[in-house]
């Protein structure tokens, strides 16, 4: 049905200072990704709406080898969006701190290597227009067996000691139970202690060099944390922090936060906080309805986040991982679990899906690039933010069989998860309307053929494929 659109009134900042330079001595454009002006629930880059689509092999990009290759990779099949965490716990990867000749970290001085592939990072996605959503916390690189090798663990660092910052040598436990005092180190919150300050004053030196670089280029959003259950005033405190940084520089950007119960919003006390405050929270990420939710049940969700969210002043709903790569005990599902979700978002409402990484999600295989290039067919047909959900519009359907979007007498977009065949209303709009399908498995064109308006009319995929079937009048 129809829903009223309230739309968030957000002042254009004049970017003075949104021209980076690299060591070549390059000027970047003047340009800022933003929320579109004649519908707030889908992004503008340099001045034109845009649908964000992806999907990578790795969360912390930026520490990639080969990342040229794979952005180009990315961009070849549509893609122009990624999820880039500031991490630095996988095989291979380079910490942002200067490690001494006895193995310890020196945590007043940088790590060269680490800040450089930022900075690569950050100059080749603004290159190839792809947006990139920066993660600046993730609690895994904290806890368990990342932590023994963290510059942060006093162990690891010439700066302070065990009994100066109370941060202990190991946290074996899962960090979602928030044992962890480094996420606890501002004042106010319910386990902060004096003896964090040391530790937060190199946390906010470690953020301060990341704006450096990144507040130079218009194609970053900013999420806080992954997937959180920490309390809001550590993600609020780093929203507020890197919010004023970004006004003493006369930057306009866009905050977030992650937390891990989006998947049961409706329980989730912060997640219904950060929905009702849209002035606060320029856009939302719900990636994690993404893995435990299935089927009918994932799409029931997300559309009772954007009820929530169209309650109040309207912005984009982000989803930077979609899981879905082989059954993890956590809900990910299988490899066409991660293709449904992918397209359900899309024809969902969304302004962004992103494949996670593999095995979590499919990365950027060959199932990712196909459905990336099957979205942007149909969205050469159905501009996104031109519709919205309309499935009241279907009849005969079975459960996770088919879903709408549509602007009713004009362009339907229908996702079919498999195959199958549903009855489409269009009673009310007499004449011819053209249909082209669209097969999500190989990316290609399928067949097209006339319908008949006026009445309801069946439509049914030819086999048990996934398939976009894009009506538009004649």
């Amino acid at each position: 049905m129809n829903k009223t659109v309230f739309y968030l009134s957000i002042p254009l900042i004049i970017l003075f200072c949104c021209k980076g330079v690299d060591k070549s001595g390059q000027d970047f454009r003047n340009v800022v990704l933003r929320p579109y002006g004649k519908n707030p629930a889908y992004w503008e880059y340099k001045g034109e709406p845009v649908l964000l689509l992806g999907g990578t092999d790795d969360d912390n990009l930026f520490q990639m080898e080969g990342l040229e290759a794979h952005l180009d990779d990315l961009v070849a099949c549509g893609g122009n969006y990624i999820r880039n965490t500031m991490s630095f716990r996988d095989s291979g990867n380079v910490m942002p701190f200067l490690q001494l000749h006895d193995g310890k970290y020196d945590l007043n001085a940088w790590g060269g290597d680490y800040w450089q592939r930022f900075a690569d990072m950050l100059k080749w996605t603004h290159e190839r227009d792809i947006i990139v959503q920066i993660e600046v916390w993730d609690r895994f690189d904290y806890s368990q067996e990342f932590w023994n090798k963290n510059p942060f663990n006093p162990k690891n660092n010439v700066n302070y000691e065990l009994a100066d910052s109370i941060l202990d040598e190991s946290y074996p436990r899962h960090p979602g139970g928030d044992f962890q005092p480094f996420f606890h180190s501002i004042p106010g919150m319910p386990n902060y202690k004096p003896e964090l300050d040391i530790i937060r004053a190199y946390q906010e030196k470690m953020v301060d060099k990341m704006l450096s670089y990144s507040l130079n280029f218009g194609n970053v959003l900013y999420c806080m944390n992954n997937e959180t259950t920490t309390p809001v005033e550590w993600g609020n405190f780093w929203i507020d922090y890197t919010r004023k940084k970004a006004e003493e520089k006369g930057v306009e950007i866009y905050l977030t936060d992650m937390y891990d119960y989006f998947f049961r919003v409706r329980t989730c006390e912060r997640c219904l906080d950060l929905i009702a405050k849209p002035e606060y929270y320029t856009f939302m990420d719900v990636s994690q309805i993404n893995s435990r939710n299935f089927g009918q049940d994932h799409w029931d969700t997300l559309q009772v986040i954007l009820e929530l969210r169209d309650r109040y002043p309207i912005r984009p709903v982000n989803n930077t991982k979609i899981y879905g790569g082989g059954n993890f005990g956590f809900g990910t599902g299988t490899n066409q679990d991660g293709v449904e979700r992918f397209c359900r978002n899309i024809v969902g409402g969304c302004a962004s899906a992103r494949h996670h990484r593999r095995p979590h999600g499919n990365g950027l295989n060959e199932k990712t690039q196909a459905s990336v290039k099957a979205t942007r067919k149909a969205e050469e047909l159905v501009r996104l933010w031109e519709v919205e959900p309309r499935m009241d519009l279907l009849s005969d359907r079975e459960p996770n069989e088919a879903y709408l979007a549509a602007k009713e007498g004009e362009k339907y977009l229908l996702y079919f998860t498999t195959g199958g065949s549903v009855a489409l209303d269009l009673s009310s709009h007499t004449g011819d309307f053209r249909l082209r399908w669209i097969n999500i498995g190989t990316g290609e064109w399928g067949d097209e053929e006339i319908v008949k308006g006026g009445g309801t009319t069946e439509v049914a995929t030819s086999n048990d494929d996934g398939w976009y079937a894009v009506i538009n009048r004649r």
